[in-house]
């Protein structure tokens, strides 16, 4: 079933970055303090539990038609794997690290989805993404590098980093180009709904391997608020970005999506009152510049 309401591709791809932009910026933060409070693996575990409710409910109004390609099966379980992988990364880059350095280096994905967008598909950078992926480069370099322990004892990467450049691995190469290649031939909801499914066995199964567990213990702070929060927000964002790679340009979907940054980082000044070094302060500013750039 289409879902297109006849607007050009340009308007669906501005405003299905927007609703990643905000939606994953808004639940990247509540996602830090739900990492914080009771551990990545749990926090992802069900936020995603709550992000695959809101996900049926919007595919049972729509309609959807959850008939499965066998075709797409190996695509599905690849994007769901690379999906569950990369957020465990992600939030326990939230959970170990600071928001705003966090928030920022996972902007690498954009680099992985650009040169499988300009070697397997052949897709070509513009004048001005050329530039762009300088500035994020350098960017994301500023935001990551301790500087302060650089003077004393050489390269130290901030905390947390290590596990956030994993996770731009894990959805810039397995994820986004497996997503788009899935839902430009099936229907966005159902496949989204399967991905999700198939991550939570994924994280299930993690657990079980490593004999720890996912049941709730501790619901302090209203946690339970706060994954309710994530797993909506998440879940929105991925809906819309979804929807702008099916029918819009995934070239100004994903930038535009990316500048989740801007938010995430401003509400972690403002909330959380985090401090940023000089140099981190001019590495999120170009990572943002960079990113907005790669819409052109």
């Amino acid at each position: 079933m289409r879902y297109n309401l006849y607007m050009s591709t340009t308007l669906i791809s501005i405003f299905a970055g927007f609703g990643g932009m905000f939606g994953w910026g808004i639940s990247d933060f509540f996602a830090n303090q739900a990492s914080d409070s009771i551990g990545h693996r749990k926090a992802f575990f069900w936020s995603q539990i709550v992000g695959l409710g809101l996900i049926g409910v919007v595919a049972l109004f729509a309609s959807a038609n959850f008939a499965l390609s066998l075709t797409l099966l190996p695509f599905l379980l690849i994007a769901g794997i690379g999906y569950a992988v990369g957020y465990l990364f992600f939030y326990k880059g939230f959970e170990i690290g600071n928001v705003s350095v966090v928030s920022a280096v996972v902007n690498l994905q954009q680099l992985f989805i650009i040169g499988i967008s300009y070697f397997v598909f052949k897709q070509q950078l513009t004048f001005i993404q050329i530039p762009a992926v300088a500035l994020l480069l350098i960017g994301v370099m500023l935001v990551s590098v301790d500087f302060k322990d650089f003077k004393k004892k050489g390269i130290s990467l901030a905390t947390g980093v290590k596990e956030t450049v994993w996770a731009a691995i894990m959805f810039g190469v397995l994820f986004w180009p497996f997503n788009e290649y899935i839902v430009e031939r099936t229907d966005l909801f159902s496949a989204s709904f399967y991905i999700k499914l198939i991550a939570i066995f994924t994280v299930v199964i993690i657990t079980f391997a490593l004999k720890q567990k996912l049941k709730l213990t501790s619901y302090k702070g209203n946690i339970v608020k706060v994954l309710l929060a994530v797993g909506l927000l998440e879940a929105t964002a991925i809906i819309s970005v979804s929807y702008g790679q099916a029918y819009g340009d995934s070239i100004i979907v994903a930038p535009i999506s990316s500048a989740l940054t801007v938010v995430t980082v401003s509400l972690a000044v403002i909330f959380l009152k985090e401090r940023l070094t000089k140099y981190q302060g001019v590495g999120i500013a170009l990572t943002i510049a960079g990113i907005i750039m790669m819409a052109f």
